[in-house]
């Protein structure tokens, strides 16, 4: 019987939380989810604080395993170690309790839509268009949930012919769902998940807006979708 103290062998689950107990440390991750490497100058200007206070804080997510750290001659970037991290950053958001103030310019509120209607998480698509991908292709048999999130053989045949290629070999999973912050559902992540994505950039299908982490659906895009999911025009076309 589990003592009120009791935990798994070896694990030290207080410690990851103290990490993203803290509001800047937090911010640093969350900026992270769009999957490039940032420098400690430009996080520190993002979350508003000192650049000395910046390297202390990326300093102890990279000891707790949080962020992976790459150095090019004088330069330091951070990155999140990897998906796994992603989507724990991606599932804790969609548990927070949402902010009641509201955006303080057009130009915030804009970002914020542009944010929950499509945008990367990591390195897998995320907001409203991505649960509608997942949903679709649950409908359309392509992903049993079953007995867990699984791609069926008709899932493997429809992405062969969208000619989207998951790299074989890798130990991560084939796919897992990652709880969407703003849908507050499941979008599809996993390595089909990034290979998709991939695919899109690729394709022409989806573009960056400016470097935030949202994406337009551009007009292949929208076709694309529409022709091999069936989404809506009025879900694709959104502003």
């Amino acid at each position: 019987m589990d003592t009120p103290h009791a935990h798994p062998a070896g694990t030290d689950l207080a410690s990851v939380a103290r990490l993203l107990a803290d509001g800047t440390r937090a911010s640093f991750c969350v900026a992270l989810l769009d999957g490039r490497a940032w420098t400690a100058t430009e996080l520190a200007r993002h979350a508003g604080v000192a650049a000395s206070t910046a390297t202390e804080h990326l300093n102890a997510l990279v000891r707790g395993n949080l962020l992976a750290e790459e150095r090019q001659g004088r330069h330091r970037y951070v990155r999140l170690a990897g998906p796994h991290v992603a989507e724990l950053v991606e599932g804790l958001a969609a548990m927070a309790p949402g902010r009641a103030s509201p955006p303080r310019s057009l130009s915030a509120a804009g970002r914020r839509k542009a944010l929950a209607h499509a945008r990367t998480c990591y390195d897998h698509l995320a907001g409203a268009v991505a649960v509608a991908i997942t949903d679709t292709m649950t409908e359309r048999g392509l992903l049993d949930w079953g007995h867990g999130l699984r791609l069926t053989g008709d899932g493997e045949a429809w992405l062969g012919r969208l000619g989207v290629t998951v790299p074989a070999g890798t130990r991560r999973p084939s796919v897992r769902s990652c709880l969407d912050w703003t849908e507050r559902r499941s979008h599809l992540a996993g390595a089909v998940g990034a290979a998709v994505c991939r695919h899109a950039f690729d394709a022409g299908w989806i573009t960056r807006i400016g470097t935030t982490r949202a994406v337009a659906i551009t007009a292949d895009g929208r076709q694309a979708l529409r022709d091999h999911l069936g989404l809506p025009a009025e879900l694709l076309s959104r502003k």
